[in-house]
């Protein structure tokens, strides 16, 4: 099973620097309690901001870690720059094969590459494209936002249509379940053969290991 943290430093209270701070702490904590993916998404600060917090990022996860791998949101010339382990590309983004080309011209290691999806389709194209995962959302109602969850049918679906690669979690092609996945509802999401978990809040909030724990239980 594949667990992917989402970053959102404005989760947490007090100044600017305090969430900064924060934040590298919280990432640090997701590398040592065996968190498979930490995605660093700070989508409000500028390109020289970012990069600087990426390259705070890749420091704390590789001093806790030797196997969780850090992507950036949406920035792959700035995960280049800072060494991270890849990108993650939101909707609407360059498709992952382009991604995977620029990379590889860059550098002679490839990328890990994520994409962001809502439908059936979107996973079908991310995995066409050569992403090497599919994040499908939500898949429960958003309570903060309303948003109403395409349910666990469609990421049992989802799933199927992809295959037995989709469902190994062995790095090939997964789909992860995100979008008001807890503690509560996470055995549900496997259950439909997802290779994963992905959350802000389910990572972000409340004793990480312990969340960590009980997931790896499930």
């Amino acid at each position: 099973m594949l667990l992917y943290y989402i970053t959102d430093r404005k989760g947490f209270a007090g100044t600017n620097a305090g969430q900064h701070t924060a934040l590298l702490g919280r990432i640090a904590k997701a590398a040592r309690a065996g968190v498979d993916y930490i995605q660093l998404r700070e989508k409000d600060l500028s390109p020289r901001e970012l990069e600087r917090l990426a390259r705070e990022a890749v420091s704390a996860v590789r001093d806790n870690s030797n196997t969780t791998k850090l992507l950036i949101n949406g920035r792959a010339d700035i995960a280049l720059a800072c060494g991270a382990d890849g990108v993650h590309l939101p909707s609407g983004e360059l498709p992952a094969s382009e991604i995977r080309a620029l990379w590889r011209n860059c550098c002679n290691r490839g990328p890990l590459i994520g994409v962001s999806a809502h439908s059936l389709a979107d996973v079908r194209e991310a995995e066409a494209q050569g992403a090497n995962f599919a994040v499908l959302a939500p898949i429960f109602e958003k309570v903060q936002t309303g948003m109403k969850g395409i349910g666990l049918d469609a990421l049992r679906q989802a799933c199927s249509a992809t295959g037995e690669l989709a469902r190994s979690g062995s790095g090939q092609f997964a789909v992860l379940a995100l979008g008001g996945v807890s503690l509560t509802n996470a055995r549900a999401c496997l259950r439909t053969g997802a290779a994963g978990l992905a959350g802000i809040r389910l990572f972000q909030s409340g004793d990480l290991l312990e969340t960590v724990l009980k997931l790896r239980e499930l």
